[in-house]
């Protein structure tokens, strides 16, 4: 008591701002009506985000491998300051140990390569992030992310949109980030009869669309502009854009108003596929299916929907993964169903089946060397064309894969990484084979997309792309995924990175990347076909004639290329 006494003079006498803490400011916090929550999210220095905000019920129990379910109940107050749980992912074992040390160590960067711990199946949420003073009031245009992964894998989590949002700010064009999680893997994806019956294919893209539902009933109260929409997506998050344009035939329109107005998408468009009970598809079913134990069942679906998380896990993930010696002939990926993707995307663009609005789409120079890294015993043009058609194309005859190898020069001049000369052949036919499956997946086909888009809608705009800024990397090039470091998240602060970010917010706010954007200007794709060529201190105009003999057989035979 003595010393209480004695050192009450002192603490009166301390200044006001040591005996009252600082009041902080209130977290900030959203009231939505669909369904009725209240949600309270975190601030940093320039932005406001809120995170794993529920959209659907929890696809758990029997609705395991159904269409994702809304949320009719109340949510009461969802704190939505932590990290937002990942679907199921694919973990699969890869073969990484067996790459060049300086390779490796460029991909263990990459979100492909990471391992996911925090996942389960309550994981339908949305991520919001809003520049700090945003109110209901400013009717911010929004971006819209679809994350990438192979089908396989990925979250939300991966991709804090906090940082773009911020550099929106700088650019004078703010923005609304959602990024949104969906079913991946044999949770997302599973082929087979089965599934086609039971009515449940495609879930990760039905789990898409309701996001974007969600975001038409309450991104406004946010602070954005529900009619200011723009998708986009990378890898496969680039596919699911277009999936989402070509969706029940090309119908965007809830409760009278289209859910987005414009799309980007980097490194992913076409991918023409067989049916979803189509032969490939039913050997994934019929696997899972006997990895579970489920194979005597009665009813099979059922009999997964009722196994236990892991042994279901399990079982989805016992077929062939991405990075495996069969890389891009992907286990799980969008399939026609008849209903919700009504037939094979090239298809559906060509007859005009498809939400035709103004678009950005690219590619970076050198798609396919991190999807060549794991066949390292193709050492001969035999090889190759025995491995495309034991692995891809089961349609195509053997003369045609022989025609498609042969447009692509048997030489370590040639190839991806392109203009590298004799480098970086790093096993007999590598560069040979990444330039195939790059083009294949992602570069000549997007070149398909865009002279189908032209054809039937030339009044609506599009521009592309070619990302070369990763020049030089060994072995890789500018590679697939590498726009994830130089766009998404502007690790280096070099020209790429600026001028693709002031472009795309430019896009956002205005459906053109040339109003709002002080950079050079990039002219639409219909006019000369020309496409942006990005380096890491310079943009230039490129025309889009590139390997124009393999480009007209792919064209050519496209019906034979389904996966």
């Amino acid at each position: 008591m003595l010393i209480m006494k004695s050192l009450l003079p002192l603490l009166l006498a301390l200044p006001v701002a040591f005996a009252s803490p600082v009041k902080r400011a209130a977290a900030p916090t959203v009231t939505i009506a669909s369904p009725a929550a209240t949600i309270i999210g975190s601030t940093g220095t320039s932005v406001e985000s809120f995170n794993g905000i529920p959209f659907a019920k929890p696809p758990t129990g029997s609705l395991r491998l159904k269409p994702p379910q809304s949320l009719t109940a109340p949510l009461g107050t969802v704190t939505a300051t932590g990290i937002a749980q990942a679907c199921p992912q694919f973990f699969f074992s890869d073969a990484t140990g067996s790459l060049p040390t300086e390779v490796l160590g460029t991909l263990l960067d990459l979100p492909l390569f990471q391992t996911i711990t925090n996942a389960g199946e309550d994981c339908l949420t949305v991520n919001v992030n809003r520049p700090v003073g945003t109110t209901s009031t400013s009717k911010l245009p929004v971006l819209f992310w679809i994350f990438g992964g192979g089908f396989e894998l990925g979250s939300t989590l991966m991709y804090d949109g906090a940082s773009l949002v911020a550099d929106s700010v700088s650019d004078g064009q703010p923005i609304i980030f959602v990024g949104v999680n969906y079913r991946v893997g044999g949770f997302g994806f599973l082929p087979g009869k089965e599934i086609l019956a039971d009515g449940s294919s495609n879930l990760g893209l039905l789990d898409q669309r309701l996001g974007l539902q969600w975001v038409a009933d309450n991104i406004a109260a946010f602070g954005g502009d529900p009619t200011k929409v723009t998708i986009w997506g990378e890898s496969a998050g680039s596919i699911s854009v277009l999936d989402q344009m070509a969706l029940y035939d090309g119908n965007i329109t809830y409760k009278g108003t289209p859910l987005f107005r414009g799309a980007i998408m980097d490194s992913g468009s076409i991918v023409p596929a067989d049916p979803v009970d189509c032969p490939k598809g039913q050997v994934v079913y019929d696997a899972v299916v006997s990895h579970a134990g489920c194979s005597s069942a009665a009813d099979t679906l059922e009999c997964l929907r009722g196994l236990d998380y892991e042994t279901y896990l399990s079982a989805a993930n016992s077929v062939p993964g991405i990075l495996s010696y069969s890389s891009i002939a992907l286990s799980y990926l969008p399939r026609p169903d008849g209903v919700v993707l009504t037939a094979s995307p090239e298809l559906l663009i060509a007859g005009g089946k498809y939400a035709a609005v103004p678009f950005i789409i690219g590619d970076q120079e050198d798609e396919g060397t991190l999807f060549a890294l794991f066949t390292p015993n193709i050492t001969n043009t035999a090889q190759l064309v025995t491995y495309l058609s034991s692995y891809f194309f089961h349609d195509a005859t053997t003369a045609q894969i022989q025609a498609l190898v042969a447009t692509y020069p048997d030489n370590i001049w040639d190839g991806s990484p392109f203009n590298t000369l004799l480098l970086n052949e790093w096993y007999p036919q590598f560069k040979r084979l990444a330039a195939i499956l790059g083009d294949l997946t992602f570069t000549l086909t997007r070149r398909a997309f865009l002279n189908l888009h032209t054809a039937v809608n030339p009044s609506v705009p599009s521009w592309s792309y070619l990302a070369s800024y990763d020049y030089g990397t060994p072995i890789l090039g500018t590679f697939h995924g590498s726009d994830l470091l130089q766009v998404f998240y502007g690790i280096l602060p070099n020209y790429a990175s600026k001028s693709i970010h002031s472009y795309y917010f430019s896009f956002v706010t205005n459906l053109n990347p040339n109003t709002g954007s002080s950079y050079m200007n990039w002219p639409q794709w219909s006019a000369g076909k020309q496409l942006m060529q990005f380096y890491a201190s310079y943009g230039t105009v490129l025309v889009d004639d590139f390997r124009s003999t393999s480009y007209n057989w792919i064209a050519a035979n496209v019906a034979s290329l389904h996966i």
